[in-house]
């Protein structure tokens, strides 16, 4: 579990062919020192698993649903990567619960320098319409991002002058497609509306909240 707060931009270093998929290593600096052999870490929005750490980076493994469902196959050496570490019981929770499990991928439409901010617009896949609303959460390349605007499948956000410096998305260009997971809470509450018939057809209610425990 992470918490959309990136702790470091690390670099491609090294994509090698294996059974299935990619073995990749990621430079990095700040947070080599946690990380050791099974550890999840987080790349750009990816629950990854590190196979092994030397003296200026980590590897990992990346096949079948990962490189199918998110934009880790678009990687290439020097591509700059978010990464976070696994959150831990005792840490501050600065952004919201990130699950590192890919929902789609969206596109960038718009860059757009507003100050000292950076608003970008981004088309996410239909299927994650439900899931989405403003001023709610969402995981953008492992992002924690509070959504400031929503139109259908279009996805406004404000982006402060700190998370632009101090993650990828500064290198970002109109076009490029990103990983993009949602509020885990929508679909939990997705699912105990559904759970059987009588309830997919109830309509959602305060009561009915209450009733499911909210």
């Amino acid at each position: 579990m992470f918490t959309g707060i990136i702790q470091e931009i690390g670099k491609i270093g090294s994509i090698k062919s294996i059974s299935g998929g990619s073995r990749i290593k990621i430079n990095c600096s700040k947070i080599l020192d946690e990380i050791s052999v099974q550890d999840s870490v987080c790349v750009n929005g990816v629950c990854l698993t590190a196979i092994k750490s030397d003296a200026d980076g980590f590897w990992v493994d990346a096949v079948g649903a990962t490189l199918d469902k998110t934009t880790i196959a678009n990687l290439k050496l020097s591509s700059s990567v978010n990464l976070e570490l696994a959150m831990k019981l005792n840490d501050r929770f600065g952004g919201h619960l990130v699950q590192g499990h890919v929902n789609g991928i969206g596109t960038i439409e718009e860059i757009t320098k507003l100050g000292e901010n950076y608003w970008l617009n981004i088309l996410v896949p239909g299927s994650l319409e439900k899931y989405l609303i403003e001023e709610g959460s969402i995981a953008i390349d492992g992002i924690s991002l509070t959504i400031a605007k929503l139109d259908g499948s279009n996805v406004g956000v404000s982006i402060i002058p700190h998370t632009w410096s101090n993650t990828n998305l500064k290198g970002k260009k109109v076009g490029e497609q990103i990983n993009i997971e949602t509020d885990v809470l929508a679909k939990y509450i997705e699912k105990l509306i559904n759970k059987d018939d009588s309830v997919q057809n109830t309509k959602l209610t305060e009561n009915r909240l209450k009733e499911l425990g909210y």
